[in-house]
C-alpha cells in the first residue's frame, strides 16, 4: 500500500488549502483514513479521521469548525479542506490508512503512512 499526499504550500493567516491523499497500490475501501501533522520539534499529532463509509468523522479540538475531511472511494482519495488557517497550523501533514474501519485518533491504529506535505502559514 502506498499513499501520496499533496496540496501543501504557503498561505497567509486566514487562508485556505486543500490537501489530498491518493492511495496507490492498494485501496482505501473498507478502511478508516486519517490525517496527522508534525510541527518542528513536536510530536506527531492527530488532526482528523473519517470512517470507511464516511459516516463518521473525527477532529482534533484545535481544528474543529475550520477543517473538513472527505473521501472519494471511486478516486481512491481522501481530502482535507483547511480554512481559516493559523500560524499554529504550520506543520508537515501526513495521511494514513487505518487498520480497521473506524475514524480513530490513535496513531497506532494506522498501518500505512504517506510521505507528508508541508503546510506553512505566515502571520
Amino acid at each position: 500500500v502506498q499513499l501520496q499526499a499533496s496540496g501543501g504550500g504557503m498561505v497567509q493567516t486566514g487562508g485556505s488549502l486543500r490537501l489530498s491523499c491518493r492511495v496507490r497500490r492498494g485501496t482505501l475501501k473498507g478502511y478508516g483514513m486519517g490525517w496527522f501533522r508534525q510541527a518542528p520539534g513536536k510530536e506527531r499529532e492527530f488532526v482528523s479521521a473519517i470512517s470507511r463509509l464516511g459516516s463518521n468523522t473525527n477532529y482534533a479540538d484545535s481544528v474543529k469548525g475550520r477543517f473538513t475531511i472527505s473521501r472519494d472511494v471511486d478516486r481512491n482519495t481522501v481530502d482535507l479542506q483547511m480554512n481559516s488557517l493559523e500560524p499554529e497550523d504550520t506543520a508537515v501533514y501526513y495521511c494514513a490508512r487505518g487498520v480497521s474501519f473506524g475514524a480513530s485518533s490513535t496513531r497506532s491504529q494506522y498501518a500505512y503512512w504517506g510521505q507528508g506535505t508541508l503546510v506553512t502559514v505566515s502571520s
